[in-house]
């Protein structure tokens, strides 16, 4: 298998991680479950939605704010995706940091909607760039 098939293989299996995550959180949702885990869920799907576009990049970091803080610089700074995007993948780190780490944060059921809303058009935009480029 050459370099460009691992990393196409590689980027493919992110995209599935971003899809399954973004059904979980679905799940979650229509089952009156936990918004902190809808939360939880729709962030991550977002977030591997940026790591299937750094499977291409020559960058790496162990954290996710320098992923999060690249992907703004190289891809909506760059003109890639929209600024709104870079936004929402902001709000959603940010209020899932809150949900997993603060104690007794319950977001409201709408609350949860709306960052789903967010991570289903997110992962749409980013799964779309790759297939345009031929990436997935």
């Amino acid at each position: 298998m050459t370099g460009w098939e691992k990393q196409k293989e590689l980027a493919r299996y992110r995209v599935q991680q971003a899809e399954e995550s973004l059904d979980e959180a679905r799940f979650l949702l229509a089952g009156g479950k936990s918004t902190r885990s809808v939360i939880n869920r729709a962030y991550y799907a977002m977030f591997y939605a940026v790591l299937a576009l750094l499977v291409y990049e020559e960058f790496s970091s162990s954290k996710h704010s320098g992923v999060l803080s690249y992907f703004n610089r190289r891809f909506i700074k760059g003109g890639i995706f929209d600024k709104s995007l870079g936004l929402w993948l902001g709000k959603a780190f940010e209020l899932r940091q809150r949900v997993d780490y603060r104690e007794r944060v319950e977001p409201a059921p709408d609350q949860a909607t709306q960052v789903l809303d967010q991570a289903e058009r997110f992962v749409s935009a980013v799964t779309a760039h790759l297939v345009a480029a031929g990436k997935v």
